[in-house]
């Protein structure tokens, strides 16, 4: 089975499936009467059809054992999808390109710095919410309304891979 090596998550290295989302190198601007900074729109929320609504939802996601094998991706083809952690701790993101097929050999993984969220663009495949390090309550920006947006992808044996943060 083939090892998927995983990168530090970066803007540039992620821009072909999203956004990062951290404050980074990015502007603010004063709120509050200068008692907080705001930093603006560090993902772009995507949504499809008429009755399509953004939700927010929390997410809390058990640690998972490691090593780990990818046999499973998913997509939303009608809106973006957005994880923002709660703790300061890493978690690691599986993606691979847009498109109607997707195989592993397309697969990147990236670990976050722990203080990084992602937000997947619409279509994006991506691994399942992937925390090896801790267990992590996420904020996620979603789509809601009508039609499927979540399609699903197996890997048959052979085709899978493992990741071994």
């Amino acid at each position: 089975m083939r090892t998927l090596k995983i990168k530090p998550l970066t803007a540039e290295a992620f821009r072909p499936f999203g956004d990062v989302i951290e404050i980074g190198n990015n502007q603010s601007q004063p709120m509050n009467r200068g008692m907080a900074e705001r930093f603006d729109a560090l993902g772009r929320v995507e949504l499809q059809g008429e009755q399509a609504r953004a939700v927010i939802s929390l997410v809390r996601s058990s640690q998972y054992p490691v090593p780990h094998t990818v046999d499973l991706v998913e997509r939303h083809p009608l809106g973006s999808q957005a994880f923002i952690p709660l703790e300061d701790s890493p978690f690691v993101v599986v993606v691979a390109p847009a498109g109607e097929s997707v195989t592993s050999d397309a697969l990147k993984a990236f670990r976050t710095n722990g203080r990084q969220g992602v937000n997947y663009r619409s279509g994006v495949w991506h691994g399942l919410l992937f925390t090896p390090f801790a267990a992590m309550t996420f904020i996620c920006v979603d789509r809601a309304g009508e039609g499927s947006n979540c399609e699903e992808r197996s890997f048959p044996p052979g085709q899978q891979v493992l990741l071994d943060p």
